[in-house]
Order: C-alpha cells, then sequence, then structure tokens
C-alpha cells in the first residue's frame, strides 16, 4: 500500500482547502479540518482524511450547509443550547463549548445540547477539549438506526456513541473512553465495503437477520449491538440524550451519513461538563492517579486513551502515513 507522510499541519490545510472548495464556509470548515487532523493523529483513519470527501459530496448536494452559522441560547444557567442550523457538527460544539466550559467552571457543573446537526466525528475529539481544559466530559450522539431493539430485527437507533475524558488534574488528560453502542462502528463496514474486504464474523447481521461476513450485506442489514442487549440498552440511553434531549432528530427518522439521498440528518449532540475539584473536595487528582495507576500495574491491561495518546505523540515527532489513494482523491475534489 503506497503511502505520503504529512505533518498535523499539512493534515488540517488539506481538509481545509477541500471543504471550503466544496462550498463551506471558513468558520465551518476550519473546525472540522482541525478535529481531522486530529483524528488522523489519533490512528482513527477511518473517521480522518478518508471522510473529507463525504463531507465535500454532502456540501455539493445540501445535505449540510457550508454557510450556516450555529445560534447559542442559555435556557437556564447551566444549560447551553447550540442549534446547528444544519450545518457541521463541529462548529456548532466550538461555539457551545466557548460558552459551557466557562459555566462548568463557575457552576461545577454545565450542560451543552446540539440539534440540527450532522455526524460529529470521532466523539473522543469532543470530549477530550473538555478534560484539556480541566473538566470532567461525557458525549453522546445519535446517528441514523442501524441497531434493532433487543428482540426485534428493523433498525431503530443508530451505533450511537458514548464518550468519557477525565482529566488528570496538571492539565493533561488521564483517560479517554469513546465507543459505540454496536461491537464496531459502522465506518468500519464501510470502509471494508470500499475496499472490498470481507468484515470479520460478528460485526453485523444482513437483511435476514443472520450473520453475515459480507459488507455489503451488512449495511443493508444492522450492526450487532455490543454485548446483545446491553449494546442495544446503551445505544438506547444515547439517544435519550442527544435526541430526545435535545430536540434533534430521531436515528429512525434521520438520513444517512453516506450517499446524497434523503437532506440533513439533524442529528443531535449531548455534553455534560463538570468540574471535579468542586465535587471531590479537592480529592479527585489524587483519585484520578490511583485509578490510572492500578490499571496499569496489571500486567497485559490496557487503559482507555493510551493507545491514541501513544499514537498522537508519535504523529507530532513524525508525521502521519496516509494512504496516497485517499490523498489523491481528495486533491482532485
Amino acid at each position: 500500500m503506497t503511502t505520503e507522510t504529512l505533518t498535523l499541519a499539512e493534515i488540517e490545510t488539506l481538509a481545509f482547502e477541500a471543504l471550503t472548495r466544496a462550498g463551506a464556509s471558513r468558520a465551518q470548515a476550519r473546525p472540522l479540518a482541525r478535529a481531522t487532523a486530529e483524528t488522523e493523529a489519533d490512528g482513527v483513519a477511518s473517521h480522518g482524511l478518508a471522510y473529507i470527501p463525504v463531507y465535500c459530496e454532502h456540501l455539493r448536494c445540501g445535505k449540510v450547509r457550508g454557510d450556516a452559522v450555529p445560534e447559542v441560547t442559555r435556557p437556564r444557567p447551566g444549560l447551553v443550547v447550540a442549534d446547528a442550523g444544519q450545518g457541521f457538527a463541529h462548529a456548532a460544539i466550538a461555539a457551545g463549548f466557548a460558552e459551557a466550559i466557562p459555566a462548568a467552571r463557575t457552576q461545577g457543573v454545565a450542560a451543552l445540547a446540539v440539534r440540527e446537526s450532522y455526524n460529529c466525528g470521532v466523539l473522543g475529539v469532543h470530549t477530550r477539549a473538555l478534560a484539556e481544559a480541566g473538566l470532567v466530559g461525557l458525549g453522546f450522539t445519535n446517528a441514523p438506526a442501524s441497531i434493532a431493539p433487543a428482540g426485534g430485527a428493523r433498525p431503530v437507533v443508530g451505533t450511537n456513541p458514548i464518550s468519557l475524558a477525565a482529566p488528570d488534574g496538571a492539565g493533561g488528560v488521564a483517560l479517554l473512553i469513546d465507543q459505540s453502542a454496536s461491537v464496531i462502528a459502522k465506518s468500519e463496514i464501510m470502509a471494508h465495503a470500499r475496499e472490498g474486504r470481507a468484515i470479520p464474523e460478528g460485526w453485523a447481521l444482513g437483511p435476514d437477520g443472520a450473520a453475515t461476513t459480507d459488507p455489503e450485506r451488512a449495511l443493508a442489514g444492522s450492526m450487532a449491538p455490543a454485548g446483545g442487549y446491553k449494546g442495544a440498552g446503551l445505544a438506547l440511553l444515547v439517544e435519550v440524550m442527544a435526541a430526545a434531549l435535545t430536540g434533534a432528530t430521531l436515528g429512525r427518522d434521520a438520513s444517512p451519513f453516506s450517499g446524497p439521498k434523503g437532506g440533513p440528518p439533524r442529528t443531535g449532540q449531548c455534553f455534560v461538563a463538570l468540574d471535579p475539584e468542586a465535587s471531590s473536595g479537592g480529592a479527585y487528582a489524587a483519585r484520578i492517579a490511583a485509578l490510572v495507576e492500578a490499571i496499569r500495574a496489571e500486567p497485559g491491561a490496557r487503559l482507555p486513551g493510551d493507545g491514541r495518546a501513544a499514537a498522537r505523540a508519535r504523529a507530532q515527532r513524525e508525521g502521519v502515513a496516509v494512504r496516497a489513494a485517499t490523498l489523491e482523491r481528495i486533491r482532485a475534489l
């Protein structure tokens, strides 16, 4: 596989220029381009530059508004609401965080509800920003239906990721949990389909409800929930937080995040930011350090977020190897 090594700044510039050529305003393009570089640095290539052609297609077909200006309101002192105006989620989240972070520091807790939104990419990129601000960040985002409820066969809720980012009390991030309610993110199956590769058994079900290793049948069927009915329950929890609570579109009614059909998906995100020192009586930093130490002391144990942190450090030193085919597609946009 032929690759080209790019710095994080080069990745951001490449993404930004492609998005603005496709019709995104600078204000809409910059947060998404920056998040694309962060995602590549984290080693999550399926959500990074590989998604730029999809974003550009959606800008051109009207599935996402490139000229949207997020509208931020404060219906309650501890609640920030950002209407994305059918633009990219990243711009709305950034605008909402500008008010939610100070509110959480002042009050101890604040929430951000985002509606009329779009795919927010890697959810952990956003919760990590809260942790880097010294806050415990909890995030939810709903997606077009792809998981059937427990005992059912027709998809009703999306893969619906949830993320937790915890600060270390010294300006860094102690741990980062970022996982979908499905066994695997749907983007991974889409990547296998694009590359003509079979998927592992257990990732998804075909339209007939039977397990499949064919990514095309998987995309026409449903995603397998992680942990069976427990994963389906997690997806419902996220649907309540990111769609019902925010006033966004339910996953069952949202248009797909892929392809030009269906109009804006109008999905949502919800974030809760908490000041750990305010609630712990000053004990947070010691407690989180002890927790991290206990996990790392266990032979073979993996601390959530360590892999991404190592990838980021490597990317900052050496750049990121990006598939030449991906770069050719973006440069031709």
